[in-house]
């Protein structure tokens, strides 16, 4: 791990820590203030507010874990935690969203009284302080999917206490006590949303999915353009975590020598590493044409093997 890696890792474990004992805290404020109010947006809010806190947590356990060096049993080293971390807080989020719109549809039905003012009160705070941890943790977040689910956590939150103020505005304007169920519906299918995205791309990279910015057209074509390469087949490219990506590839060239390979080889990483973000790659050179396709059939391969 190099100096620049380990500072940013110490940072983000800081930064996660002190995220995590502000969400904490508020999240009593949040379940005494919803009582005291008896407003359900103030109390799904701190239901999604201590769903952040497990989130942290488990964000902040998975960047400890990714530190780990690798070993015969975990040869790529524990990066996946944080992903299987992300995957494991996007589908709380999404049991919570369904338990919100079933506890929403009752007070559709019968509006219990809110206190408009507190609702007001305590959303404004929760919004300064959901807005604040969203901010504390955002660096590094577009290029870490741990992180980003975090981030997106809080940053959902501070979307979804302005709803609840404007919900506690409208109703000590208006009178209409449905506007606090409506709050929580909005704030329930931005959670959903949000659930969805990260599901998705956590989905994708534990099947070991092409990364969605990566053309592999694009990539054969670049990688034929090399001088030498004759072909490319068995092509396979995927994710460790977001910003890891690995690549392995038959290399079809002339007979040459070692020494002319190698040159091929550091000319087709540095291709890789720069155009397409890939640093970890595995190519086999080969100068008889085996007759495979561009994409390994896995299945034909075990049964010849058998």
């Amino acid at each position: 791990m190099t100096p620049h890696s380990e500072s940013n890792r110490h940072s983000n474990t800081v930064r996660l820590t002190a995220s995590l004992l502000i969400t904490l805290a508020f999240v009593f404020v949040e379940i005494v203030a919803g009582l005291w109010s008896n407003s359900l947006a103030l109390l799904t809010d701190a239901a999604h507010n201590a769903t952040d806190v497990l989130a942290l947590a488990l964000s902040w356990h998975a960047i400890k874990l990714a530190a780990r060096p690798a070993n015969a049993r975990r040869t790529f080293g524990y990066h996946r935690a944080g992903i299987i971390v992300a995957l494991f807080n996007s589908t709380t989020l999404i049991v919570i969203a369904l338990g919100i719109f079933y506890e929403a549809y009752h007070r559709f039905i019968a509006p219990p009284e809110v206190n408009a003012p507190v609702l007001t009160l305590v959303a404004a705070i929760a919004f300064g302080v959901n807005l604040g941890t969203a901010l504390l943790i955002r660096r590094g977040s577009e290029h870490d999917l741990n992180l980003r689910s975090a981030f997106i956590h809080l940053l959902g939150d501070a979307a979804s206490t302005f709803a609840a103020i404007l919900a506690g505005v409208g109703i000590a304007f208006t009178g209409w006590q449905w506007l606090d169920p409506l709050a929580s519906v909005l704030i329930g299918g931005l959670i959903l949303w949000n659930a969805w995205l990260i599901t998705r791309e956590t989905i994708n990279i534990l099947v070991e999915g092409t990364p969605r910015d990566v053309d592999v057209n694009a990539i054969v074509h670049d990688l034929k353009s090399i001088n030498g390469v004759n072909d490319v087949h068995d092509l396979h490219v995927w994710s460790i975590t977001q910003n890891m990506r690995a690549l392995s590839a038959h290399i079809a060239t002339d007979d040459i020598p070692l020494s002319t390979s190698a040159q091929i080889r550091r000319e087709i990483n540095t291709l890789l590493l720069h155009r397409y973000g890939i640093a970890h790659t595995t190519l086999q050179f080969e100068c008889a044409h085996c007759g495979a396709g561009l994409y390994c059939d896995l299945e034909a391969a075990h049964h010849q093997s058998s």
